[in-house]
């Protein structure tokens, strides 16, 4: 018999050592343990997480131990974790150290502006050239689609490194989402879970396609009517919402994001026409067989402005609806078709976008008048297709390829200057009391200015109301003279106002008033169609009538406090100013209008006249917000006193208008 075989311990251990090894381990052994990391707090957010990241900064010149700039570097993040698509997302963001931003991507400013801007009372971004954020479920989780990244480049002033120069909120500003206070992680980060407000009814979103169109003071439409693989054609449509604005002598601007160029237009021009930026820049290399003599703008920002009338049937020129008007856009109180303008435009495209759905709308609108309020206006927000009538003539509409709405909203600029200011007088006191010192604002140069820029405005006669301001010296002297008030020195400087308004309370007797409104206008421009709107404390549901202006209540804000007031037919034209009848001796002569209001007490009960009701609290002329005096015409027991040296001082005051 064969002898059995000789295993050594060395063998034996090996075998055993390879068993061991071949062993599969399984989940199911109790020893084998695995540790996952705990969720991040975007992952437990069931809304939208927005986070705002400092990444870097670092400090810049010029070295200034009492104000230091520093560069800083930030990202915003807008993740979707909701059930919905997240539409037209904004985001606003509270900085609190004097920033100035320099860029962003991925985002541009909601209200227009054009970078570099300061933004340190806040600013909101929103989101291009992708403005909708796509949910988890409808991109099986894919974060690319879900989500939005900003990169921010900026100054901040006062926070030196390692210091992190955070804001003092984030928050989601789009429509119908509630963010609580934002929580910081760290040093760097702050962060917020946005969540749907259950208040809100979102019922007009168009087949979870499209946002419903917005409200505001002025909306613009920007339709694409005609789309080719190289360039489209887009109508722009701007109507007037608000009962007090409009625009004179209108001019459009916007921003190019992606090297388009207009190529041709009707019914509005390019201020400026140049060609020049697409001969040396990438259009004339791509699109080497177009004739760029004919092109009309190659600006990233041109400024578009309207038609005179004589082009309105111009086959070239016109021929489009609501174009041609000098750009005037009344309200529509007013004239219901002159509250809207239109053109239209031959935009090309450069690559990628070559195909007949790549269209993207320019960016940063800004409008703006002569004499007009100030319109911010909000970015692009896609929505349902506008709808025209079928130029066939066909009973049918016709639907624009895709249509975009803007909307503006009348605006107060910080430390911005009215452009037209108010006079009080009364029966009961013979002095004016004229316009605020600089209500339209003065010269910044104090070494080149001789007047007084904070001296309040001295009482006037009342025949100094048609003298110009540099022409009321002598007026103005002799009438504190005469009256016992001190002359500062330097004497307060002009309200340096094109148009003012004087507001004069003529009568109060037991079952009414009357007052006398007149309107100046001291600059050159003449205004067509102007218009005047007085707001009244408690007196306007009395108004009976205007005797020289057309004349109405309107009611503002659920409020029936507002009287709107125009031009009769034929005498809605205020001059502008024309030299007096001797140029050399007599002073400029301001356009006027002047009528008289009457008003009954039947329907204010109570009301106090002269102690105040009887004076606006606003004034607007041409949608502009007047200055108004602080003080009101003072009710004195010497009225007769008054009058009395008033009619002693005639013969001095008429020598000193035949000397002016």
């Amino acid at each position: 018999m064969d002898s059995a075989p000789n295993f050594t311990p060395h063998f034996l251990l090996l075998l055993l050592s390879l068993l061991i090894v071949s062993i599969p381990l399984t989940s199911s052994q109790p020893n084998a343990t695995t540790t996952n990391p705990p969720p991040s707090d975007s992952d437990l957010c069931n809304g939208v997480f927005v986070s705002y990241t400092h990444t870097k900064g670092s400090k810049i010149h010029p070295n200034d131990t009492a104000n230091q700039p520093y560069r800083f570097e930030s990202v915003i993040t807008v993740l979707n974790h909701g059930r919905d698509e997240l539409k037209s997302w904004r985001v606003f963001v509270k900085f609190a150290h004097k920033e100035i931003l320099v860029s962003a991507s991925n985002a541009v400013l909601s209200d227009g502006s054009s970078l570099p801007l300061s933004v340190e009372n806040g600013t909101v971004f929103a989101g291009y050239p992708s403005s909708d954020l796509k949910s988890a479920i409808q991109t099986a989780g894919d974060v690319t689609q879900m989500q939005a990244r900003v990169e921010l480049v900026g100054t901040q002033f006062g926070v030196s490194p390692p210091n992190v120069p955070l804001p003092k909120n984030i928050s989601l500003a789009t429509d119908g989402w509630k963010c609580p206070k934002p929580t910081q992680k760290g040093k760097n980060v702050l962060q917020v879970c946005c969540t749907p407000d259950p208040d809100y009814d979102n019922t007009d979103i168009i087949d979870n396609k499209y946002l419903p169109r917005q409200d505001g003071d002025l909306t613009i439409m920007y339709d694409v009517v005609r789309s080719y693989s190289s360039n489209y054609m887009a109508q722009v449509t701007m109507e007037n919402h608000s009962p007090l604005g409009r625009l004179d002598n209108w001019k459009l601007s916007f921003d190019w994001m992606r090297d388009e160029f207009i190529y041709t237009m009707k019914g509005a021009y390019p201020s400026v026409v140049d060609s020049s930026h697409c001969v040396d820049g990438p259009q004339a290399k791509y699109y080497q067989d177009l004739d760029f003599s004919n092109v009309l703008s190659c600006a990233r920002r041109p400024t578009i402005i309207d038609l005179p009338p004589t082009k309105y049937n111009d086959s070239t020129f016109g021929l489009i609806p609501f174009c041609c008007r000098n750009g005037t856009i009344l309200p529509l109180s007013m004239d219901p078709s002159k509250s809207s303008s239109a053109f239209q435009m031959q935009v090309y495209k450069m690559p990628p976008d070559l195909n007949i759905s790549a269209l993207s709308p320019p960016q940063n609108w800004r409008i703006n008048g002569t004499l007009n309020p100030d319109y911010k206006c909000g970015p692009p927000v896609r929505v349902s297709p506008s709808q025209f009538v079928d130029p066939s003539g066909l009973p049918s509409n016709k639907t624009a390829f895709a249509s975009w709405q803007v909307v503006c909203n009348i605006t107060q600029p910080k430390d911005a200057s009215p452009r037209c200011c108010v006079s009080f007088s009364a029966y009961f006191n013979d002095s004016i009391v004229p316009c605020k010192t600089c209500a339209c604002g003065c010269s910044n140069n104090k070494a080149a200015r001789t007047c007084s820029a904070t001296a309040p405005s001295l009482l006037l006669p009342q025949q100094a109301l048609l003298v110009p301001f540099e022409n009321r010296t002598e007026l103005t002297l002799a009438w504190a003279y005469l009256k016992h008030r001190p002359v500062p020195n330097p004497m307060p400087c002009g309200d340096n106002c094109g148009v003012s308004i004087n507001w004069h309370l003529a009568t109060d007797y037991r079952g009414g008033w009357t007052a006398r409104v007149t309107v100046f206008n001291w600059g050159e421009t003449d205004f067509v169609d102007w218009f005047t709107a007085i707001q009244m404390k408690n007196a306007a549901p009395g108004f009976e009538r205007a005797y020289s202006f057309n004349a109405t209540t309107l009611g503002i804000n659920g409020e029936n406090n507002t009287i709107f007031m125009e031009g009769l037919p034929g005498l809605n034209y205020l001059v502008g100013e024309r030299d007096g009848e001797n140029p050399l001796k007599n002073p400029r002569i301001p356009g006027k209008q002047q009528s008289v209001l009457s008003f009954t007490k039947r329907l204010t009960p109570g009301i106090n006249v002269p102690g105040g009701d009887g004076f606006p609290r606003k004034v607007f002329f041409n949608g502009e917000e007047c200055s108004l005096p602080t003080i009101l015409p003072m009710r004195s027991s010497q009225h007769r006193i008054h009058i009395s040296a008033l009619l002693l001082a005639l013969p001095l005051l008429a020598l000193l208008l035949l000397r002016a």
